[in-house]
């Protein structure tokens, strides 16, 4: 699995125990007190650490929330359950449930209201959320590829623009779905969803 820590800075060695305890302390807080509320010194507070350690490793809020995010995303698995559609489903279900966590919904909505804004946390979303993951859409591409139930893609340029679609395809349902819909992800939604995305509205 991925290195869930901030991008490394130079200076003082990092601390993978300080890093664990800062963004588990904020996704903690976001519960607690929400976006608004939370600052960096209760954060601190809440991790044991001083505020300047928080203040070496990130900028400000908006970056410290989205690696506390980011990390929940890290859990993600794409499991193997004998066919494609079935991988899918259950990665689907999994991103759903994240979804479904107070932390990530309260902190993902934050940021990308923010990011609107903001170049630079669009970048950085992009780079520690959506760019992280798009490592799901390879591994199963791979693997169906390997089962015989995907063609090889014609060059590398194709099939960089097949991972990008079919993971803005997945994202944008799942994300439009139970943060904007306010409806259910749900095994019935998920298998209808799985079936458009495998094989258009004519299937």
């Amino acid at each position: 699995m991925q290195s869930r820590s901030p991008a490394s800075r130079t200076g003082r060695p990092r601390s993978a125990t300080a890093d664990a305890a800062i963004l588990a302390a904020t996704r903690e807080a976001l519960v607690e007190l929400g976006w608004s509320k939370l600052t960096l010194g209760d954060v601190a507070t809440r991790a044991g650490v001083a505020k300047t350690t928080l203040y070496r490793r990130w900028a400000g809020k908006n970056e410290l929330v989205v690696d506390a995010v980011a990390e929940l995303f890290d859990e993600l698995e794409l499991p193997d359950r004998g066919s494609l559609a079935a991988d899918i489903e259950g990665v689907v279900l999994q991103f759903a449930a994240i979804l479904a966590l107070p932390e990530a919904r309260s902190g993902l909505m934050a940021v990308v209201a923010e990011a609107t804004r903001d170049e630079a946390l669009r970048e950085r979303i992009r780079a520690s959320v959506v760019d992280r993951q798009k490592r799901l859409v390879l591994e199963g591409r791979a693997r169906a590829q390997d089962r015989g139930e995907l063609p090889p893609e014609p060059d590398s340029a194709s099939a960089d623009r097949t991972v990008d679609l079919i993971f803005d395809m997945v994202a944008g349902a799942v994300v439009h779905r139970t943060l904007v819909s306010a409806e259910p992800a749900d095994e019935e939604w998920v298998r209808s969803f799985t079936r458009v995305l495998l094989h258009g509205l004519g299937g």
